[in-house]
């Protein structure tokens, strides 16, 4: 699942009323201006309250950096400043042009306190924002909510756009999708060292280490699914919907490979409550991975759901992880997606266990794609059931 974090919106409700005329738009440009320019001055806490209470807009980002009031409270590290914003509405994920957020300036000052703040301000917020649309009975407003509908975000779009497998520049296997003249990395080489990773940890964490029963969702370059055929496993199923990608896993073999079930569609097409029945095989599977392209977080967390039946009863040594990749191209945004996802896991009862896997030699290895990657360490989650 690779979404660029400036193509992701993480829903936030801003009480922010369309300006009726110029004269009122040049009102709150003004009155946003003047609150970044007293933060940045430290001006007396009790002067920004008087213009927090005179309804001064904290969404607002000024026009020579693109910084909001919170980033302005972040470069003067003044934490109860930054805590009273929080508390009146202050936009926790706003990027500046540089794309940083307020988080990203409190970790460049190494200010941890400064930083859980606003990390945790984001948690609280996109947890509400889940359980208000959970409630409403229709599809969940939380978080990773694209609003990107070409190739790169949109199922429905990239299921009918060509893939292009070929080597890059680097001499690395790559699998592109061109978005508006633009080749977008699917899948690249580089990725080795996270597939190799995760499947150390999952056959490490599995407690059956013969014949095992591998799920995995998303094909792409193959890379892993080479390394769970290295398991010898007695069933491989994967499932795959790109027509491009399963003439590709033809033309390789995957097709006559003993033990594997190609399921060609997408995973909602199978695992669901009708046909769980005829894709689980009994006691479940031992393994379970998904690296889904272009599906959002609300698609991984429905995912989730289903994990109870896919690796079957509760402590039998059976493992899933997944692609933890959105929100990536933003260190507080991709802290705070690491840690949501792994509440909503511990709603369904699973712990899960994280490692790191360095990234900075990868850092160069983009070629002419753009990059969905590119904090330097991968966060690989680990679920033992």
């Amino acid at each position: 699942m690779k979404i660029d974090a400036f193509c992701i919106l993480f829903c936030t409700i801003m009480d922010v009323d369309a300006a009726s005329s110029d004269d009122e738009l040049d009102e709150l440009t003004t009155a946003g201006e003047v609150l970044i320019e007293k933060i940045l001055a430290e001006e007396p806490l009790e002067d920004i309250q008087r213009l927090i209470a005179d309804d001064a807009p904290l969404w607002y980002q000024n026009q020579m950096e693109g910084i909001s009031c919170l980033h302005a409270a972040a470069y003067t590290q003044n934490y109860p400043l930054a805590k009273l914003l929080i508390e009146n509405g202050a936009v926790w994920n706003a990027v500046d042009y540089l794309r940083n957020t307020a988080g990203d300036i409190a970790l460049s000052f190494n200010n941890e306190e400064l930083y859980n703040l606003i990390r945790d301000a984001g948690i609280r917020q996109e947890m509400l924002m889940g359980l208000l649309g959970s409630g409403s009975g229709g599809e969940s407003a939380l978080v990773l909510r694209t609003v990107d509908d070409s190739a790169a975000a949109s199922g429905d779009a990239f299921l009918q756009s060509p893939l292009i497998y070929r080597k890059d520049e680097h001499g690395q296997d790559v699998c592109m999708v061109s978005v508006d003249g633009e080749e977008i990395g699917v899948m690249m080489g580089w990725e080795s060292n996270i597939m190799s990773s995760s499947v150390e940890r999952m056959s490490a964490g599995c407690e059956k280490k013969n014949g095992v029963h591998v799920l995995n969702v998303g094909f792409g370059l193959g890379i892993i699914d080479t390394l769970f055929q290295t398991l010898s496993p007695n069933l491989h199923v994967i499932v795959e919907a790109h027509p491009d990608v399963l003439k590709h896993m033809r033309a390789r073999g995957w097709y006559d490979k003993p033990g594997v079930k190609i399921l060609e569609g997408r995973w909602q097409d199978f695992i669901n409550e009708e046909k769980l029945a005829s894709v689980v095989p009994e006691g479940g599977f031992d393994m379970v991975y998904t690296d889904s392209f272009s599906e959002d977080y609300t698609a991984l967390r429905n995912f989730f759901k289903y994990l109870p039946t896919l690796l079957g009863p509760s402590k039998n040594g059976s493992v899933f992880s997944f692609f933890n990749g959105l929100g990536a191209t933003n260190p507080t945004i991709y802290d705070v997606a690491t840690r949501i996802a792994e509440l909503h896991l511990a709603e369904l009862g699973f712990n899960v266990q994280w490692s790191d896997v360095d990234l900075c030699e990868q850092r160069n290895r983009w070629g002419e794609s753009r990059p969905y990657f590119t904090c330097p360490t991968y966060r690989l989650p680990l679920v033992v059931n």
